[in-house]
């Protein structure tokens, strides 16, 4: 046990400081000026997810040899399915709001084995800020332990969805509220500035892999809007929809997701 613990820290070492690197990346990009095309209709990238992800193949796959790589920016060759660990990896979480220049989009590492996320590192190059953790071993805001929220009720919840499509949780008192970048609302979540966060559509696991340690190193739970569990580094690389909240607003969100009544 103390072997895989200090091997999951040094993971979480290595992927906290490509991740702050790779912001940096991304920063330099944005203030110099930054090429955008759609790899499909609605679907952005830039020569800064570009750059960001080519950072990151050369820093952490040198290191890390036999782990396989799964990234948002690199085509999929599916060797990462016969790797015990592989890396997750969102270079740019949030490029629309990153090429409008909105301070809404992080790097997002998440390191997972046998379908779970083992190490994780969000960080956010606009506000200096990353999050970090470790299974077994917590969440951290900037070196500091961070919880979920422990609200146990929907009147005046705190939480990450569309407005729009939530009226019956807003009738009862809660608010919501999104920004551009799904990795960046698991992490309010995990630091409990938020409630709890409910997603419509199905995510690809570089948007949930290092977030979703995040929430349950917080002590939080995160799975499908069904209560299904997250399965990480399978094929296709995608999970439902998500629903994370601390333990008693989750058990809260399920029931009422349940009876159709959101």
């Amino acid at each position: 046990m103390a072997d895989a613990d200090a091997r999951n820290r040094a993971d979480r070492d290595l992927i906290l400081a490509a991740a702050r690197e790779a912001g940096r990346i991304a920063l330099a990009f944005r203030d110099q000026g930054v090429r955008a095309w759609e790899k499909a209709k609605g679907d952005p990238v830039s020569e800064a997810d570009i750059a960001a992800d080519t950072y990151l193949q050369g820093a952490l796959k040198p290191a890390r040899p036999d782990y396989g790589w799964l990234s948002e920016e690199t085509a999929d060759d599916k060797s990462r399915l016969s790797a015990a660990r592989s890396f997750v990896v969102d270079p740019i979480d949030g490029t629309r709001a990153f090429l409008k220049g909105r301070p809404e989009f992080v790097v997002s590492i998440g390191i997972v084995e046998a379908g779970r996320p083992v190490a994780a590192a969000i960080y956010d190059p606009s506000e200096d800020v990353a999050w970090d953790a470790v299974i077994d071993g917590g969440a951290r805001r900037d070196g500091v332990a961070i919880s979920v929220s422990t609200t146990r009720t929907l009147s005046r919840a705190r939480l990450m969805g569309d407005p729009g499509r939530l009226p019956g949780i807003r009738a009862l008192g809660a608010t919501a509220e999104t920004v551009n970048s799904v990795a960046l609302r698991l992490a309010r979540v995990a630091e409990g500035a938020f409630d709890g966060l409910i997603a419509e559509r199905p995510k690809w696991d570089w948007d949930l892999a290092a977030g979703a340690l995040l929430v349950t190193e917080a002590g939080g739970y995160i799975t499908g809007r069904d209560g299904a569990a997250l399965d990480f580094n399978a094929e296709p690389p995608r999970q439902p929809a998500p629903l994370a909240a601390g333990p008693a607003l989750h058990a809260l969100l399920r029931e009422r997701l349940s009876q159709g009544d959101m």
